[in-house]
């Protein structure tokens, strides 16, 4: 084996070999030093601001907005390819901060929101067909736009529920109740929906609309117990004219809304809900109209 390993030694070149070796090291070290240059001067320098908007951000990383988590959505607000109106989640406090960084206008309300969903149907309200298959609402409402008799009517079957994040959102009567006091106003939960019936409205409304159909009432009444039939009365009752009739629909303007109640108070169709059942004290009428 010595003897194998001598006359190896005795036909190597070693004056080659350590010519060839040195000459990839040299390579190696002036292609070292080449990318050390290049990621010098060519590199992409980041906008700083990008930085200090990801940082007042929630960081909750949701894809509510629609960009890869907070860190891309503090990029397109910098790029001038998103607004904060597209984050639910940022504090009042923050999107001023941001606005500030920025060298812009607040953009929109700044008042904290929550979700709520504009239907209260649920099992009052009659099925087309009956349903077999896999059962959330984004899969019934690819036959025929869902089981329920009315076209916009919550199918209660928890594709909201599973989206959400905070699991504040149950589905109980047949369609889904989102607690205020557990919502981060993501919009999650808004860009789950088939039906779209998930709004947002101010965290200190007292109430709310509870239903979306925008059928006539003698439709309404022949499809669900429970849908507004567009009677005018809660538009009437309301003492500082924040409420109007859009298309069969009760559109609140909160921003004259002095939360009296009167509106629900007459609502026959009990489509009216408080958005703080909790908070409400009054008779026992009142308390069941809440719930």
């Amino acid at each position: 084996m010595l003897n194998l390993l001598s006359a190896i030694g005795r036909d190597i070149q070693w004056a080659n070999f350590g010519l060839a070796i040195a000459i990839v090291v040299a390579v190696s070290l002036v292609l070292g030093v080449l990318i050390l240059l290049i990621s010098k001067f060519c590199q992409v320098k980041e906008d700083p601001r990008i930085k200090e908007i990801e940082g007042c951000l929630a960081g909750a990383n949701c894809g509510a907005c629609g960009h890869p988590g907070c860190a891309g959505f503090a990029k397109a607000l910098v790029e001038g390819t998103a607004t904060l109106a597209a984050c639910g989640q940022t504090p009042t406090d923050k999107r001023i901060e941001i606005s500030n960084i920025l060298g812009i206008a607040v953009d929109g309300d700044t008042e904290p929101t929550v979700a709520v969903v504009a239907c209260c149907g649920g099992n009052k309200c009659q099925d087309k067909y009956a349903y077999q298959g896999y059962g959330d609402c984004v899969s019934q409402n690819l036959l025929s736009g869902g089981r329920k008799a009315c076209e916009v009517g919550c199918m209660g079957s928890g594709s909201c529920v599973d989206a959400c994040p905070y699991s504040s959102i149950e589905c109980r009567e047949g369609y889904a109740h989102i607690d205020p006091e557990l919502c981060r106003s993501c919009g999650i939960c808004i860009q789950t929906c088939p039906k779209r019936l998930i709004k947002r409205v101010p965290n200190s409304a007292k109430v709310y609309i509870a239903c979306s159909t925008q059928c006539r009432g003698k439709d309404v009444m022949t499809r669900c117990q429970a849908g507004c039939i567009a009677c005018g009365k809660c538009e009437r009752s309301c003492p500082t004219g924040a409420i109007h009739l859009v298309n069969n629909v009760p559109i609140i303007d909160y921003s004259k809304c002095i939360s009296c109640g009167k509106c629900l108070e007459g609502c026959p169709r009990q489509c009216i809900k408080y958005l703080h059942p909790e908070r409400v004290q009054g008779s026992s009428e009142t308390a069941e109209q809440a719930k």
